[in-house]
């Protein structure tokens, strides 16, 4: 199973050099892992210790970030290694100020694997939420270098809990793990179900981190003098399917206004988005000393702010539904107002948290997304029950990176 598994991660990288000719994500990956040892040679003191922290990507990040800002703040001695496989979180994380090297992560072959470690020579390993790589588990594993999964999610229908030889083979990369943080108690039931209690039911991460990112959220007047005093739909993190709906429901509703936050920001997205509406709709980098309270729709083509647009909303819409998944609900909720999205959110845990929890509402079509959005602008009392089951859900679920952090270093 071994030989397969390396033959596959070589045949992977190769077919990423080939699209790289064509392919900017895939040019701006393979260029990456060219400077990769380069930028841990001029980067690290090799006098001080490490701590290496993975995620894979951009929400894995969001994720692991409570945790090296809680490690620089109360162990300043460690360098942090954060590495990415995905340019969607180098690319945009590439420069985070509190990680002493950033880089992508090599090819999972033992060569590089080996060549990696030995050059970083980490104390302690973190992976975000998933991402199990043979090599790399099994020499920190030979080296008595102990691996900690933060914010682990397990499926039934995940490779580590199928039967037979692939199951088995897989199980092994698990067995390499110090300590699971997981998510819920279904993650835990299944580790113990294949022998493994080495677990902590904690809760996710993201939950510090959306509080601290709320907590200093930034005065936005333009968004104010957009919303005019007026109900507002924030549309964060949005795809076509999530526009058109919301577009057909402003069509009917001429007393509330929409921001769309796009997931892509690039200028052919938003000048995309901006024709589809049937209204004049502004562009935010382009309204610099407007007028904004006259219009209806307004267009975020800028990264960095979303979240603290949400704490002008009336409501929240989380794009992705009905693509491969929703983005990050969350950031939205932690404002204390009403989640809607679209039906892909099941493996989501926070997502289905909130539903259960009577504050987020999936919705499945342009009839179901009208009545619910109808139903909670104009029900006020509706919406603060919300807030304050909000507040409840949130600080029910605080405090998982110093679980964390206690449990690692032995604090009592």
């Amino acid at each position: 199973m071994s030989l397969f598994y390396q033959l596959g991660i070589r045949f992977y990288f190769l077919v990423a050099q080939i699209a790289a000719l064509f392919n900017e994500k895939a040019r701006l990956f393979t260029n990456g892992q060219k400077v990769i040892f380069e930028t841990i040679e001029k980067r690290l003191n090799r006098q001080q210790p490490v701590i290496w922290i993975h995620c894979a990507s951009l929400g894995e990040f969001e994720q692991g970030r409570p945790l090296i800002e809680k490690i620089k703040q109360q162990y300043p001695n460690y360098q942090v290694v954060l590495t990415f496989y995905s340019p969607s979180g180098y690319e945009i994380r590439k420069n985070y100020k509190l990680a002493d090297c950033i880089c992508y992560l090599p090819a999972d072959t033992p060569k590089k694997a080996r060549r990696f470690i030995d050059l970083i020579h980490p104390e302690k390993a973190f992976f975000i939420k998933y991402e199990y790589w043979y090599n790399y588990f099994r020499i920190l594993k030979q080296k008595d270098i102990p691996i900690y999964m933060v914010s682990a999610i397990f499926r039934e229908n995940q490779l580590f809990f199928s039967k037979g030889f692939r199951g088995q083979w897989y199980r092994k990369i698990l067995q390499n793990v110090e300590h699971f943080f997981v998510q819920n108690d279904q993650s835990g039931l299944l580790l113990s179900q294949i022998g493994l209690n080495n677990f902590t039911v904690n809760g996710d991460t993201r939950f510090d981190r959306v509080a601290e990112i709320a907590s200093n959220s930034k005065d936005l007047p333009r968004i104010e003098q957009f919303k005019a005093g007026q109900r507002l739909i924030v549309a964060g993190s949005s795809w076509p399917p999530d526009e058109g709906l919301l577009i057909d429901f402003l069509k009917q509703n001429t007393d509330v206004k929409i921001i769309f936050a796009p997931h892509e920001v690039n200028e052919n997205n938003i000048l995309r988005l901006q024709k589809q509406i049937p209204m004049e709709a502004a562009i935010y980098s382009l309204t610099e000393g407007q007028d904004l309270s006259y219009y209806r729709v307004l267009i975020i083509d800028r990264i960095g702010i979303l979240s603290s647009i949400y704490g002008y909303a009336d409501i929240a819409y989380v794009g992705g539904g009905f693509g491969v998944g929703i983005h990050n609900t969350l950031e939205a909720a932690i404002y204390k107002i009403p989640v809607v999205f679209g039906p892909n959110y099941q493996k989501f845990q926070e997502a289905r948290g909130l539903e259960d929890s009577g504050v987020a509402f999936p919705i499945e079509n342009s009839a179901v997304l009208n009545n619910t959005l109808n139903r909670l602008l104009e029900e006020e009392k509706t919406r603060r029950d919300i807030a304050t089951k909000c507040e409840k859900f949130m600080a029910k679920n605080l405090g998982a990176t110093q679980q964390v952090l206690t449990k690692v270093f032995n604090i009592s």
